[in-house]
């Protein structure tokens, strides 16, 4: 085994674990006395990144499935951030009631 194969099976196994120490850092957050969106935010986003960085881990590891776990990475990326935005929208306490009166004032400018 040559420096280079050395090298990438050191910095797979690290982004692995960085992965994990990601997920164990949002799931203690859930242990606070916080609010209930502080902690989903906290999970959602520590979740997100070690998803990643494992996934890299595995990239390093498994260059021939590139395409597979390129996707994934991107899909993590994508899905986990609207599905943190959908969750801050529907809990958050000033957002109305979606009302068909309102939307219709707003598509035709404001005229009632």
């Amino acid at each position: 085994m040559n420096t280079l194969m050395i090298g990438l099976n050191i910095l797979s196994y690290f982004c692995i674990a960085i992965g994990l120490l990601f997920w164990f850092w949002g799931t203690s957050a859930l242990l606070t006395k916080r609010s209930i969106l502080f902690k989903l935010h906290s999970l959602s986003v520590s979740d997100t990144l070690g998803s990643i960085a494992i996934v890299f881990g595995l990239l390093l590891q498994r260059p021939k499935d590139f395409p597979l776990l390129l996707l994934a990475i991107i899909s993590l990326a994508l899905w986990n951030t609207m599905l943190g935005y959908v969750l801050a929208y529907c809990a958050s306490s000033n957002n109305p009631k979606w009302n068909p009166k309102i939307d219709q004032r707003e598509t035709n400018g404001g005229e009632q």
